[in-house]
């Protein structure tokens, strides 16, 4: 008789099934795969989540035409850089006045469908005392949060980086899930410059496959960002022929970890020269190196590609946006912006109450362009200097 061998289980063991055809009793787990396999035959038995359906209908319900993410889960102490670049200290207090003038700039819903929050901001009131989750969904965006623990040296690497994070992760999702938030994100990096070495890919990609598996058991939709930082002097075809082996094992790891493709958005870098090479790239060669990226690697099955900024000026986050949404594509093709969608309102507002109105009109202005964008109807008009200003910072953390 053929031996057969169980490769994956689950140590949560909810029923037993007698899988038919095969000599062996396994204990199916109700929302993981378990993976059976003799000298003949190769099965795979799945359990279907208790979430999918509400998994696909949040997907769905931020990918939604004209709209995209605001990204303002900087930890305390990136906020705190914020703070200080308009003279204010980092206190809770001024935290917390910050994110309310965000989540409570009226209108915002019209073209924000979701918004990622830090885990203080979670659990936050605003300054009039309500809850920051319930103002968000009063203007129809989808609370979200960020439930990696940051990035530390990746130990045998060329001296490159792994996210932490996955202890601890289930039940963390789990209580995130009960106070409101319906979708999550991991952000994990590649490094151009550093090489980036096989050991560092493969780690990034199989963290991000085991965040999304935990995080949709638990009602979370996850965005799976491997973010190719800007950093480097190489050209815009190296950072396509890294950013096709990161993609391509991503993929091959959230299929491995039986990931629901149509429960997750994407959060990639834009396909762009390294910010400190010569040569510069105009949107329409940049749509065209990131959309043959996505064509090549990303299933349509993917509800929403939310495209970080990365350290793009606000205007230039904007045009390529737009150049990217000329013809139709597969997917919902938008943004998941933080610095492009809040530099200018920060300035504006300067820690002053007087201000808050004219900062919010600014956040609004600078989410209404994108929302075009999204659309392909962007075209540049009456922008200010300040949103032509570069962001980009050599090394940048948060």
């Amino acid at each position: 008789m053929a031996s057969t061998s169980l490769l994956k289980a689950s140590p949560v063991l909810d029923k037993l099934e007698w899988v038919k055809g095969q000599s062996v009793l396994i204990r199916q787990p109700s929302s993981a795969a378990v993976v059976l396999r003799n000298r003949a035959t190769s099965l795979t038995v799945r359990a279907a989540s208790s979430y999918a359906d509400e998994l696909v209908k949040t997907a769905k319900t931020i990918a939604s035409p004209g709209r995209g993410i605001l990204a303002m889960d900087e930890s305390n102490a990136t906020c705190g850089k914020r703070l200080d670049s308009i003279g204010l200290e980092n206190t809770e207090a001024n935290r917390q006045a910050y994110r309310t003038l965000l989540v409570s700039a009226p209108g915002l819903g019209q073209y924000i469908s979701g918004a990622i929050l830090f885990e203080e901001t979670l659990y936050q009131s605003t300054t009039e005392g309500k809850k920051m989750v319930d103002v968000l969904v009063e203007q129809n965006i989808v609370p979200g949060i960020k439930v990696d623990k940051g990035l530390v040296p990746l130990v045998g690497s060329n001296n490159e980086s792994w996210c932490q994070g996955l202890d601890g992760l289930s039940s963390r999702t789990a209580a995130y899930y009960q106070q409101g938030a319906r979708f999550a994100k991991w952000r994990t990096v590649v490094s151009i410059p550093n090489g980036p070495s096989a050991l560092a890919v493969k780690e990034a990609a199989w963290g991000l496959a085991r965040y999304a598996a935990i995080s949709q058991d638990s009602g979370l939709v996850p965005i799976v960002e491997p973010e190719i930082l800007l950093d480097g002097e190489h050209d815009i075809d190296r950072t396509y022929e890294v950013a096709e082996k990161v993609w391509a094992e991503v993929f091959f790891y959230l299929a491995q970890n039986n990931v629901m493709f149509e429960g997750i958005l994407l959060k990639p870098s834009m396909v762009t020269p390294g910010a400190e090479s010569k040569d510069r790239a105009t949107p329409e060669q940049v749509a065209s190196y990131t959309l043959k990226l996505l064509r090549n690697r990303i299933p349509p099955a993917v509800p929403g590609i939310m495209f970080l900024s990365g350290g793009q000026s606000e205007l230039e986050a904007t045009l390529n946006l737009n150049a990217m949404n000329q013809a139709p594509n597969p997917w919902h093709v938008s943004f998941s912006y933080a610095r492009a969608l809040q530099n200018t309102c920060l300035k504006t507002w300067g820690g002053r109450d007087e201000n808050v109105n004219a900062a919010q009109t600014t956040l609004l202005a600078r989410a209404k362009a994108n929302s075009l964008a999204q659309l392909g109807k962007y075209t540049g008009e009456g922008e200010s200097e300040e949103a032509k200003e570069g962001m980009f910072v050599k090394g940048y953390t948060y």
